[in-house]
């Protein structure tokens, strides 16, 4: 038996603001957009080289959900992002200005540092020791 996740979903408050974040501050790429009806649209994004897993950025839809954009998981630590250069990654954040939660450390598993996106969903950017094939 196979199986993996290939997206997961995100609340936004809005699309074109959620594609410039993604796109242009973490250097995303839009793999899709694409217009379904008048008030929702199927976007994708995903980091450079990313093969396996994207995020479908969704534009919330009812107040509940709207409660939940920046907050999907309590405050904890939403989402994982692998790098192959934390310092180039860790630059390219603080020259587009992403709020830095949590500043670089070295850790058993890796250098990491905790940034929010902008809706304030929490994220770990982490260089592994371990290759992992990039």
């Amino acid at each position: 038996m196979k199986q993996r996740i290939v997206q997961l979903s995100l609340l936004v408050d809005d699309y074109d603001d959620a594609i410039r974040f993604y796109t242009q501050k973490l250097r995303f790429v839009l793999l899709e957009d694409t217009v379904l009806s008048e008030t929702k649209r199927w976007v994708r994004v995903a980091p450079p080289g990313s093969e396996e897993c994207a995020l479908l950025l969704a534009k919330a839809a009812t107040e509940q959900q709207r409660t939940r954009i920046g907050n999907q998981t309590g405050g904890r630590v939403f989402l994982f992002l692998h790098t192959d250069d934390f310092w180039r990654d860790y630059r390219n954040l603080l020259a587009n200005k992403v709020q830095i939660i949590r500043e670089p450390s070295e850790e058993p598993y890796g250098t990491v540092a905790v940034f929010a996106d902008l809706y304030g969903n929490l994220w770990d950017m982490i260089e592994p020791k371990v290759a992992e094939g990039f």
